[in-house]
């Protein structure tokens, strides 16, 4: 037996024995270097036999529950390693981001799949969806003109899909929700790398005169909103959108009828600007009805604001009709 495999097998051993452990704590176990310790460490958790959990300088490792068969480079094609390293994420119910091919394995793992019968069936679904795509945009009217009697919109495109059948969400999708829910800054700067260049071509391109963000509904010390708009830093008028609060904050995501988000919508956001502008853009997070978005622009619309177009970009959308993204 060599060093490196008995160096390994000691700390197995001990954090079997110990249930989790940081790695300083192996300095009291093991003959070598803080830094060497690192690396075995790593190369465990590649191998699929520890677990990493939390983030310095807190960070801790586990036994993995099930050994993970490693992914060979030779097992996927290089063409398919692309393709899951542009668009395969998620983040695990222990927080952890995992991308591209170690994610995907991850999640083919935990389901009990083939990797590699997966990963082509992976592809032919992202080519599905893929073909509503056009210049890097998915146009979402002909969902609005299926969900509405009248659409006050001129054009809707959203960057994205929320989720796509079988695999769950998008990156977009990942990032969205837990950047919302958590709060956390680090994710909203992901998303704003990733949406930044499409909407700044799209206002270029398209003449924007003024922008405007749909307010959130739900009091957050960090609101991805807010946080996006100073990310971003379009450099065109901002046009007032307000949020009224009554009794009781009633978000979209609750209201399972189409006529109470639209009705919600109608009565809880007004345009309070009095400014003209030749073009309009409307950024949403998310079109799961579309009401928001529809009565937003009919506000603008009926206050004369808008002798142009209005457009809207929202950073997700559903794939059907009228669906309930309830999760963000």
């Amino acid at each position: 037996m060599n060093m490196v495999t008995e160096t390994k097998n000691k700390i197995l051993a001990y954090i079997k024995d110990k249930g989790a452990v940081a790695p300083k704590d192996l300095l009291y176990v093991l003959d070598i270097k803080y830094r060497a310790i690192l690396k075995q460490l790593a190369d465990l958790v590649e191998n699929g036999e520890l677990i990493k959990m939390g983030s310095k300088p807190r960070v801790y490792y586990k036994l993995a529950q099930t050994a993970r068969p490693s992914l060979k480079p030779s097992a996927l094609t290089m063409a398919t390693t692309e393709v899951l390293s542009k668009n395969y994420f998620l983040i695990t119910p222990q927080g952890q981001i995992k991308e591209g091919v170690e994610g995907f394995s991850y999640w083919c793992e935990k389901n009990g799949l083939d990797v590699n019968k997966t990963a082509t069936e992976y592809q032919s679904v992202l080519k599905k969806y893929e073909q509503y795509r056009k210049n890097g945009l998915i146009d979402g009217m002909p969902k609005f003109k299926q969900t509405f009697k009248k659409v006050f919109l001129d054009e809707i495109y959203y960057l994205d899909f929320y989720s796509m059948e079988r695999f769950g969400k998008t990156k977009l999708g990942w990032l969205l929700l837990y950047a919302k829910q958590t709060q956390n800054l680090d994710l909203m700067k992901k998303i704003n790398k990733i949406i930044e260049k499409p909407i700044k071509c799209f206002i270029s391109s398209k003449r924007i005169s003024a922008i405007a963000f749909i307010p959130p509904t739900i009091n957050r010390s960090v609101q991805l909103q807010k946080e996006l708009e100073k990310m971003l830093k379009l450099g065109v008028p901002k046009l007032n959108l307000v949020k009224i609060s009554n009794q009781i904050a009633i978000p979209q995501k609750s209201l399972n009828k189409l006529e109470d988000r639209i009705e919600n919508a109608s009565n809880t956001i007004m345009v309070d600007d009095k400014n003209v502008y030749e073009n309009i853009l409307l950024i949403d997070d998310a079109v799961g009805s579309g009401a928001t978005l529809n009565e937003t622009a009919k506000q603008i619309r009926d206050k004369r604001l808008c002798p142009g177009k209005i457009f809207a970009i929202a950073l997700t959308g559903s794939f059907k009709g009228f669906d309930v993204i309830s999760e963000i």
